[in-house]
């Protein structure tokens, strides 16, 4: 027998504390997960009635919605069994084809309730970072309007405008400000190009909201020749903290996310191997004494990874594993600001490691072109940059060993 079933897939905490309502179909043992497009918290769940509790606040519209996906599953489930051509894969090009949430052409959408389809979509393509990031926007602007269900028509000039004086009255940093309207004109401009949205009811182009250029931040050579010889207490979060930010120093400024994941497999005849995860980038890059003997100091730890930052059985990429380094950059950046402050030097932080790397080199003579290669920025023209990927290698490797002899010996 194949019936469709109503589960809150409590293994997807989303980072507003809610769980993505899924319709669950098994056949033959194997099971198919299909969106509603709803995400609650489990409090709201009746799990034994697989149902949406009357105590939610939207409940109305949310029992509508799943109600409407659930007997959109179970109808095309029971038009595949009545022609006897049900399989998994049929159901699932079926839902593909129709899919399981339409908008009533009687009730328009909400922006809440857009925006949740999204970043569920982002959350269900393994996008954390980017879900978290519209999370973030939409929960600070829907706060701001106070409303149960924000329509789109009413985010208008005047709505924008004074969202932006609040976020200002509140000690928003520019950037901040920039980001959360970005993040919002990125959803109107989805909800315009479906159809949702009249083009005339986008107010962005009115609304001025500039950036501050970030500072930079970048320690002198006499600064890192200090910290990386600072004498922090073995085995203690000082001393990793240290680790951490000479080996990125020594990794051409390594991300702390890309560092967590190193794998053993990462390495290979001397180089470490691996593609960035926030660009898709693959580097090639040669260890060196320096790198080589922070790796070794946790060499006795067993586990997946090469640093002890990241469990074993973790789903990388995922919602946990995205909180897990958030943490442990907010500690490591507490005690890097220790040592910082202990040596009476600028203000050290994980990110600080890329910046500086690029400074000494530039301050060392190497050209724009060669430092963007290394460090993964197309920089120049075309010409130079198929130059440099033919000897990438060679001249990234000793300019990077130039570098850090200059801060060691």
């Amino acid at each position: 027998m194949v019936f469709p079933h109503l589960v809150l897939d409590d293994r997807r905490a989303k980072a507003n504390g809610t769980y993505p309502v899924i319709i669950r179909v098994t056949h033959n043992r194997r099971t198919a997960a299909f969106p509603v497009g709803v995400s609650i918290k489990k409090e709201h769940w009746d799990e034994h009635n697989s149902t949406l509790l009357k105590s939610h606040p939207n409940f109305k519209s949310l029992h509508s919605a799943i109600t409407n996906a659930y007997h959109k599953v179970q109808k095309s489930t029971e038009g595949l069994l009545d022609n006897q051509q049900f399989t998994l894969k049929a159901l699932k090009e079926k839902i593909r084809v129709q899919p399981v949430i339409e908008v009533e052409a009687t009730k328009p959408l909400t922006f809440n309730e857009y925006s949740n389809r999204l970043i569920n979509d982002l959350y269900q393509n393994n996008k954390v970072g980017n879900a978290i990031v519209y999370q973030t926007s939409v929960n600070r602007l829907i706060s701001f309007a106070n409303f149960a269900e924000l329509m789109f028509e009413q985010i208008n000039y005047r709505f924008l405008e004074n969202f932006k004086s609040k976020l200002v009255s509140d000690g928003v940093k520019p950037n901040t400000i920039s980001n959360y309207f970005r993040t919002i004109r990125a959803i109107f401009n989805k909800a315009i190009k479906e159809k949702l949205v009249s083009k005339d009811a986008y107010y962005f182009t009115d609304i001025a909201f500039k950036p501050e250029r970030t500072a930079k931040r970048a320690i002198t050579k006499e600064e890192i020749i200090k910290f990386a010889t600072y004498d922090a207490v073995l085995n203690k979060p000082e001393w990793d903290a240290k680790n951490y930010f000479m080996l990125s120093f020594s990794l051409i400024g390594i991300s702390f996310t890309d560092l967590a994941y190193l794998k053993p497999s990462n390495i290979k005849s001397g180089r470490l191997q691996y593609k960035r995860r926030k660009t898709g980038k693959r580097y090639d890059i040669r260890l060196t004494t320096e790198a080589l003997a922070i790796f070794k100091n946790y060499c006795n730890e067993s586990g997946t990874y090469l640093l002890p930052i990241m469990p074993n059985a973790i789903k990388e990429d995922g919602v946990e594993a995205k909180n897990i380094i958030l943490q442990w950059i907010k500690t490591t950046n507490k005690y890097l600001k220790r040592i910082s402050g202990n040596l009476e030097i600028g203000e050290v932080t994980t990110y600080v490691a890329r910046h500086t790397w690029a400074t000494l080199a530039k301050r060392m003579g190497y050209s724009n072109e060669l430092i963007a290669e290394a460090m993964g920025h197309q920089y120049g023209n075309r010409t130079t940059a198929i130059y440099l990927d033919d000897f990438e290698k060679d001249i990234v490797d000793g300019l990077n060993l130039n570098l850090q002899k200059s801060v060691y010996s």
